[in-house]
């Protein structure tokens, strides 16, 4: 095929915005309990046993045992089927589970049951990410595009942290408390519809012209598993993402009970609010400078090392600072530099993973990285946890010393093949018009 066969169309910034739509409300219904923990126990009191593995954390939890099952089959749908049927598979159930959600918010069972639904939705959308940045956008976009399309997931992550606890009274000093799930879980329910029509109505497969010449060849997707496995750079950056990404999952899961381990009584969500501004600000910079400069893995050394500080801060504060304001300020700054850090290499990560793994199908190598940290930050959770969060500081130790080995992980990966020849081609091209 030509080169003049390959052609870029303005309609791809229509596909990526409807995609980042779906997965703004995927996002923001997993973690719609999460920053309001507390109150969630007086609303729902009597519905479960706060001392059970079916707690208020589970509805969180729900989402990465779900993922852990189902990921593989999904990623095979979507190399098999296309973005399309499998992305309108995600926004039809999403819409449904959401709705009974508002609808029936005063009752923890049918809430939990339509939390099963939305983890069954979750991985049709979240496994096409590279997909979906393949079929309509050239090398030299896909990682701008893959920080855009996850940079909505994080942002339905801040709307989760941040405005949930303004519908919910969060104070227990004042009357209210615990008050505003209906009306919160119907006003998240109506969203999720939305979106999910405007997904149903405005999603396509792939334009009629390819954007570059790798979208022309790919394994099948057994061939591509094998493939990937076999390789030692995809091997090291799934041990990268079974660690960071896990740790990622655990703390946004476990934002309101870190902040009563600091001594903060109100459920505000700053925390976890923090964390996702600082990852809203890495996400829009370190992909664009990754595909500005052609590197991937120095960008997520980058990334790997300035998470450092952010786990170490959220981790040690309270042990050197005994007043509370003074633990939580630096807390929330540590969040800030953790989500700037930990959240933008995600997009970069998995761009490097699509391009170490070529041709295996995108959706093999993202979705295997996905599963992986929701097995890590399911079992995370669960540790921190149990018995009402008795051994959260022992699991935020823990935290601080595998970031180290990440780093070293990072280390030894090799720079991406696909990047550096597009770095070459560019050179190449300066040279002639010279």
């Amino acid at each position: 095929m030509s080169k003049s066969t390959f052609k870029v169309y303005g309609y791809r910034w229509v596909i990526l915005v409807i995609f980042m739509v779906i997965s703004f409300v995927i996002q923001l219904q997993w973690l719609a309990h999460a920053a309001v923990a507390r109150p969630a126990d007086v609303f729902y009191h009597g519905q479960f046993n706060p001392n059970s593995f079916f707690n208020i954390d589970f509805l969180a939890m729900v989402y990465m045992l779900v993922y852990i099952i189902i990921s593989i089959p999904v990623s095979y749908i979507i190399d098999t089927y296309g973005i399309r049927t499998a992305i309108g598979i995600g926004a039809l159930i999403a819409g449904v589970s959401g709705m009974i959600k508002g609808f029936y918010a005063d009752s923890f069972i049918i809430v939990l049951w339509a939390q099963v639904g939305l983890s069954i939705a979750q991985p049709f959308i979240l496994n096409a990410v590279t997909a979906l940045t393949v079929r309509w956008f050239p090398l030299r976009e896909r990682g701008l595009a893959a920080g855009l399309a996850i940079l909505a997931q994080y942002l339905g992550i801040i709307a989760a942290m941040l405005i949930t606890p303004l519908l919910i009274g969060t104070d227990p000093s004042k009357p209210g408390y615990g008050n505003g799930f209906h009306h919160m879980l119907m006003l998240y329910g109506w969203i999720t519809l939305a979106a999910s029509v405007l997904t149903l109505i405005f999603m396509r497969e792939k334009p009629a012209t390819p954007p570059a010449a790798d979208d022309l060849q790919r394994d099948d997707f057994f061939r591509g598993l094998k493939n990937i496995l076999m390789k030692k750079d995809m091997v090291l950056i799934i041990f990268v993402f079974l660690i960071g990404l896990g740790i990622f999952n655990a703390i946004s899961s476990m934002t309101d009970s870190i902040s009563e381990n600091l001594g903060v009584e109100d459920s505000d969500g700053l925390i976890g609010g923090m964390m996702l501004i600082g990852g809203i600000l890495g996400a829009l910079v370190i992909p664009a400078l990754s595909d500005k400069f052609r590197m991937r893995k120095r960008f997520l050394v980058i990334c790997t090392a300035g998470a450092l500080p952010g786990v170490l801060g959220l981790t040690f504060t309270k042990f050197f600072f005994h007043d509370p304001h003074t633990a939580y300020t630096i807390a929330l700054a540590s969040s800030f530099i953790l989500g700037f850090f930990i959240l933008s290499a995600g997009p970069v990560g998995f761009q490097y993973a699509a391009e170490v793994s070529f041709p295996a199908p995108e959706s093999i190598s993202q979705g295997l990285l996905l599963w992986v940290g929701q097995i890590s930050g399911m079992l995370f959770v669960a540790g921190m946890s149990m018995h009402q969060n008795k051994f959260i500081n022992t699991w935020m130790i823990s935290f601080s010393i595998l970031m180290f080995i990440v780093v070293g992980l990072v280390l030894k990966t090799k720079e991406s093949p696909m990047i550096i020849t597009e770095k070459d081609k560019i050179r190449e091209a300066e040279c002639a018009e010279d």
